[in-house]
């Protein structure tokens, strides 16, 4: 039994693959929601909007401090693991959801898969830095989405045996959700916006949103880039961010402020804009596979693949740097090649998890360097 335990807007996204190859191999399989992303814009919302099967369980922990939160998803998940006794739990990404699956698992002596493994900003003030290292170390199972990733690892003392390069999911999310995208929304023809004709923003990372200097200077920057262009600024706003900028008085002159949207309508935003500004890295990667150029407001990435294939870059949080690098990224080509795989990362994960659950050794080829890494397990009692 393969269980999986999700709690955000991108944990569902990232999973969705996963869980569409459990379902389309009709495997035993369950869904464990943390309620990390408890609104329905920001979670009902997106199984609705996939298609994807309700979660079995869901723990609604809401908000609260990293400590906090972490230790009542644990609490939560254990109480499910002991219940169910999967073979395997499968987290995706940095999230608080993560590190507590991960160590529920761990401490109840259950094999962990971790997807998206090896990522690194090397700056530990982050959180999701913390938990991205510690569910590293902690997973039986690295699901590397590159081969940067896995030499990160290597360089950390992972044993090669634990990983294997599958490609992010992200590029099979993709490449499934935009067809139903076009099937199901219109965003475009409702803000009545032309394709290439608008600059689209997404923020709500603490260390931005929750610095009155930082957002007061990102608001500075989009309105700079607005008059330098004439073009319009669209912004779904976390529901945090909104809440910052109202606290700080922020002024946001030339700015289209709306709600959050579902994956597919944003996926249609995404895919037609002239530029995307953000600080999530998601955000990143689907604007990478998407040929659309992306401007990371951050001094650092843990994806590093977007910026050496000329798709990103960073600008941090400075109003002239973010006009700087606007024009820049507005004036190069995009010829870029799409460095996260080909869309089977979801197919190769369920293989290996597939085998494990069997207590069999799995061996996952590809022509591409770095997918030909054995994933080994012995079934324990």
């Amino acid at each position: 039994m393969i269980a999986i335990v999700l709690g955000t807007r991108p944990e569902i996204i990232k999973m969705s693959p996963i869980i569409r190859e459990c379902e389309a191999r009709n495997l035993d399989y369950f869904i464990l929601h943390s309620g990390q992303h408890y609104s329905y814009e920001m979670d009902r919302a997106f199984f609705e909007d996939l298609e994807l099967p309700e979660p079995k369980y869901n723990l609604d922990v809401g908000s609260g401090t990293h400590a906090g939160q972490t230790a009542k998803i644990m609490a939560g998940v254990e109480d499910v693991l002991i219940k169910e006794s999967p073979d395997i739990v499968l987290v995706q990404g940095d999230t608080n959801t993560v590190i507590a699956g991960v160590l529920a698992a761990a401490k109840l002596h259950i094999r962990v898969g971790h997807i998206e493994a090896g990522l690194r900003s090397f700056d530990r003030t982050m959180p999701e830095e913390i938990n991205r290292v510690v569910a590293d170390h902690v997973s039986d199972y690295l699901f590397a989405p590159t081969e940067t990733a896995r030499q990160y690892l290597l360089a950390e003392g992972i044993e090669e045996n634990k990983i294997c390069v599958t490609g992010n999911t992200i590029v099979d999310a993709v490449l499934q959700n935009q067809e139903l995208s076009k099937k199901k929304a219109d965003i475009l023809d409702t803000l009545g916006l032309a394709p290439r004709e608008y600059v689209l923003v997404t923020a709500h990372r603490q260390e931005n949103v929750d610095s009155p200097e930082n957002l007061w200077n990102i608001a500075a920057g989009l309105e700079a880039v607005h008059r330098e262009y004439s073009l319009p600024v669209i912004f779904p706003m976390h529901p945090r961010t909104r809440k910052m900028v109202e606290r700080f008085a922020i002024p946001l002159d030339g700015i289209s402020v709306m709600s959050p949207v579902g994956f597919l309508e944003f996926l249609q935003l995404e895919s037609n804009a002239r530029l995307v500004l953000t600080d999530s890295g998601g955000v990143q990667e689907e604007a990478c596979i998407l040929g659309v150029p992306c401007i990371t407001l951050r001094s650092n990435t843990e994806r590093p693949e977007t910026i050496e294939v000329g798709a990103n870059i960073l600008a941090g949080t400075g109003a002239s740097e973010i006009l700087a690098f606007a024009r820049q990224m507005l004036a190069q080509p995009k010829s870029w090649q799409n460095p996260y795989g080909d869309g089977i990362a979801g197919r190769m994960i369920v293989t290996i998890c597939r085998g494990l659950s069997r207590g069999r050794k799995t061996s996952i080829k590809s022509g591409t360097p770095g997918y030909g890494i054995q994933a080994q397990a012995t079934k324990t009692s």
